[in-house]
């Protein structure tokens, strides 16, 4: 009874450790996308007053724990009964991740030009503030449901052989450090100042390192912020030129001779342009359909 009880400890032990080598593996394969998830959601959750930071972080945090739990079951039954379908999931999902790229670009330098009268004093209503918020909010949880999709899939697709307990395991332990690890980071980053405050008030007003470390962090923060909304346009393009690289044999060999990322960022932003072009002519047709009926 004893030996047989053993035995099985053993065995367990030997798949955990098997289970470590694949997720290690997994996690080699996914961490540039990991890297753009990370620019994407720190861009998507700051530009929030400091008490507003954590609780908006936190509810992204908790969208992407249920788009984790959403996808795994929809991913791997696709890959049993519809594996083609994957396919179409994934270009869906490009397009859109370049559409929103191309369409932050667009809005940058093409955005309506407004008087601005008496800023010091014009705050926005609680209402405000919180529809914009919200507004927010939603625009992090479906992007990381979009970068969440390729995550599962890329890491799925690194243990293609192995037994369905194996890649559950492995996918859910991925899936799982890829919100905890990616809104960790953002958390960290979005509080960079209040870390820099809290070291220069422990350097009790002298002029040692913990002051200039202090100081260093609070005045990087405001540009780590703005960085972080180029950085993040361009990392959507680039998972989405991926993409189409990795999954659409025609932009398989396009632009060969030039740097993968380079590539990938020229497709992601053609099929943005394509794809913005497309949803505002679609959306002028409405107009004007939804005009000629009322009157």
């Amino acid at each position: 009874m004893a030996s047989g009880f053993f035995a099985l400890l053993d065995d367990i032990a030997v798949l955990m450790d098997d289970v470590l080598v694949m997720t290690k593996i997994s996690a080699k394969k996914t961490a540039g996308i990991l890297a753009d998830d990370l620019a994407v959601n720190a861009e998507k959750a700051s530009g929030f007053s400091s008490s507003r930071e954590l609780p908006v972080l936190w509810a992204i945090t908790k969208g992407s724990f249920i788009n984790k739990i959403i996808i795994l079951p929809f991913v791997f039954l696709l890959s049993a009964f519809l594996p083609s379908a994957i396919l179409v999931v994934l270009v869906i999902g490009g397009i859109y991740l370049a559409f929103e790229g191309v369409e932050k670009i667009v809005y940058y330098f093409f955005r309506p030009k407004t008087k601005v009268v008496n800023t010091k004093n014009e705050v926005l209503s609680e209402g405000a503030l919180l529809k914009l918020e919200k507004k927010k909010i939603k625009s992090a949880i479906v992007t990381d449901f979009i970068l969440s999709i390729e995550i599962i899939i890329i890491a799925l697709g690194t243990i293609n052989d192995e037994s369905i307990g194996m890649k559950l395991a492995v996918v859910t332990i991925i899936s799982m450090l890829a919100t905890v690890g990616v809104y960790g980071m953002v958390g960290l980053i979005v509080r960079m100042d209040d870390l820099g405050f809290q070291l220069v008030k422990a350097s009790k007003g002298q002029k040692n390192s913990l002051h200039f470390i202090g100081m260093g962090l609070v005045n990087a923060l405001p540009l780590v912020i703005k960085s972080l909304s180029v950085v993040g346009t361009v990392a959507l393009l680039l998972v989405s030129g991926g993409i189409f690289v990795h999954n659409v044999s025609f932009f398989h060999h396009f632009l060969e001779g030039i740097p993968s990322m380079l590539r990938d960022l020229i497709i992601g932003g053609c099929v943005g342009v394509f794809a913005v072009i497309f949803v505002k002519l679609i959306m002028k047709l409405y107009e004007h359909f939804f005009k000629a009926k009322a009157s």
